[in-house]
C-alpha cells in the first residue's frame, strides 16, 4: 500500500474573481513599494518640497488621508481625521491606509484602479 496521494487537478480560475483580485493585488504591491521607499528615505528628502506640497511626506500624507476617507465611506463609517504623525511615520501610515482601502474596495475595480493611479502619481511626484 502506497502513502502517495493522487495528484489533485487544478481548478480553473473563476473568471469573475480574476478582475477583482488583480486590481487589489496591484494596489497592494504599489502601496508597499511606495511605503518601503518612504520608510528608507532620509530626512532631507522626506522634508524637501515637491510641487503642490510643503514636503514629500506631506504629499504622501495627503494620499493617506484620501485613502482613509474613501475606505471609511465605502464601509459606511463617518469620516475621521488621520493625524500627522511626522515625516518618519508616513510610510507606515501609507501601508495601513492602502491595506484598509484595498479591503474596503474589494469587488470595486473602479475604486481600486483610481487608488492605483493615485499611488503612481504620488510615486512620480515624490521621486
Amino acid at each position: 500500500m502506497s502513502d502517495a496521494h493522487p495528484p489533485v487537478a487544478a481548478r480553473p480560475a473563476d473568471p469573475e474573481a480574476v478582475p477583482q483580485i488583480a486590481p487589489q493585488a496591484s494596489l497592494l504591491d504599489a502601496v508597499e513599494r511606495l511605503a518601503d521607499r518612504f520608510r528608507s528615505m532620509p530626512q532631507s528628502r522626506l522634508l524637501a518640497a515637491v510641487p503642490g506640497h510643503a514636503s514629500r511626506a506631506a504629499a504622501v500624507l495627503a494620499l493617506v488621508r484620501g485613502f482613509a476617507a474613501t475606505a471609511l465611506a465605502l464601509e459606511g463609517e463617518p469620516p475621521r481625521a488621520v493625524p500627522d504623525a511626522g515625516a518618519f511615520a508616513v510610510g507606515d501610515q501609507l501601508a495601513v491606509a492602502g491595506h484598509d482601502l484595498a479591503a474596503a474596495a474589494a469587488g470595486r475595480p473602479e475604486v481600486l484602479a483610481e487608488a492605483l493611479a493615485a499611488v503612481a502619481a504620488a510615486d512620480a511626484l515624490t521621486a
